[in-house]
């Protein structure tokens, strides 16, 4: 915008026809509009993407995702191959190997009993479990989507209680894995639980997580979770073996996916 000639005059100073005025005005208008479209959808898309609810696009997406243990391929839940591009410890690279994906089931028995007791409030549609080994087959890692019933502001309430009360760091909330049995993950059992991390969304009514532990069987007496393990410096079994990065790097590329099916239209998602 110039402010050097005064308003409705060319650049010699004489009279502009009044149409072109207009002309040059509706031009500036629809450009705004164009533009300030473009922001709001912007602003839509990525209410999803960084846990805003974004009035009613928010209840809508938020309603989307609780589908999706039903609508969605197992293939892209869980995908039988998962890129950890820096996922390891000092920014190594990883892939995992999905070698069994459990039934889809309700929650009885899936988790430890007091864990069981800080989710029931949210309470349990359906429980989608897989596991991952990685490229070495030294380690195992159960990755976990628990679909609740909870509305938004109740998942928001448990999201609160974890993070107030660190929930998601102690040994007596640890996940349970899943030992599918002629797997490498045969001997994956409660005692074997090294490391684990729980992640309650707020844009979604799902619980996202992952425990970790050494294909070979190996008992683990203390087990630590992801966020300590990964810290520079610890110095337990679990965190010398990175297997913090293995629950922490495969349960956030999961929690990425589960976004990206609930943003992908119906048409647009492989069979």
């Amino acid at each position: 915008m110039s402010f050097g000639e005064p308003e409705g005059y060319d650049e010699r100073v004489r009279p502009r026809p009044l149409a072109g005025r207009m002309r040059g005005r509706t031009a500036q208008v629809a450009l705004c509009l164009v533009l300030g479209f473009g922001l709001i959808g912007g602003a839509a898309t990525g209410s999803w993407l960084v846990g805003d609810s974004g009035g009613d696009g928010g209840q809508s997406t938020f309603a989307a995702a609780a589908g999706l243990w039903h609508s969605v391929p197992v293939d892209q839940l869980f995908p039988p191959t998962v890129q950890g591009r820096g996922a390891g410890p000092g920014g190594a690279d990883r892939t995992w190997t999905r070698i069994a994906v459990a039934p889809d089931s309700g929650c009885k028995g899936a988790f430890d009993p007091l864990l069981a007791k800080a989710l029931a409030p949210a309470g349990c549609q359906r429980l989608l479990r897989a596991t991952y080994t990685d490229a070495t087959q030294s380690f195992v890692t159960t990755v976990g989507l628990l679909f609740t019933e909870a509305d938004a502001p109740g998942m928001t309430s448990l999201a609160k209680q974890f993070q107030s009360q660190g929930l998601g760091n102690r040994t007596d909330l640890m996940p349970r894995p899943y030992a599918a049995k002629g797997t490498p993950a045969a001997r994956f059992g409660p005692a074997q639980r090294a490391s684990w991390t729980l992640s309650v969304l707020t844009d979604a009514p799902v619980v996202v997580y992952a425990v970790s532990g050494w294909a070979d069987g190996r008992a683990v007496d203390t087990p630590q979770p992801a966020a300590q393990a990964m810290q520079s410096g610890a110095t337990s079994a679990p965190a010398q073996a990175g297997l913090g990065n293995e629950a922490k790097g495969l349960a956030d590329r999961i929690g990425r996916a589960l976004r990206k099916d609930v943003t992908t239209p119906p048409t647009e998602r492989p069979s």
